[in-house]
């Protein structure tokens, strides 16, 4: 899976406070805020979504609603998580696996949230009602990094309701 992020702006100006910063003709009423800003809910704006709606692969819509509903929840995306800090996450469980640490129990989970996979870690428990794929889960703790890959050990977690279809 290969991931791609744009930090891509626009051009930016700066001006003298107390500088005139007006192009239109003397007499011509400037343009207000609601005339420059893009209007969404326009017929272009909706055909231009419902065109990439179309043209998008299944990930690609289920990774764009995934990012939305953590951003709407609190949560911070994978992506952008502190290395050694604390941090929440929501997201959807993709796997869970029983896997032995050093002779003690330990139960895995990986937390897709959009934009990148979060391995959760629970020591010392075979299972934890309500953890299993494909489950909605919010997460809390801090982020360590193993193999290049983010990991939160023993997390307090909020099981979510599923997602409104």
């Amino acid at each position: 899976m290969t991931t791609t992020r744009t930090g891509q702006t626009g051009p930016t100006s700066s001006t003298t406070p107390g500088a005139a910063t007006s192009s239109a003709p003397s007499g011509a009423t400037p343009p207000t805020a609601a005339t420059t800003q893009s209007q969404p809910h326009t017929t272009a704006g909706r055909l231009r979504s419902a065109l990439r709606r179309l043209t998008s692969s299944d990930a690609e819509l289920e990774a764009e609603d995934l990012r939305s509903e953590s951003t709407r929840l609190g949560g911070t995306t994978v992506s952008e998580l502190p290395d050694r800090a604390p941090a929440v996450v929501c997201g959807t469980i993709r796997t869970t696996t029983l896997r032995p640490r050093a002779g003690t129990p330990a139960l895995v989970a990986e937390v897709y949230d959009g934009t990148g996979v979060l391995t959760v870690v629970w020591l010392g428990r075979r299972t934890i009602a309500g953890i299993e794929a494909g489950r909605r889960i919010r997460v809390r703790g801090r982020v360590a990094q193993r193999d290049g890959r983010p990991v939160v050990f023993n997390p307090r977690y909020e099981l979510l309701p599923p997602a409104a279809e």
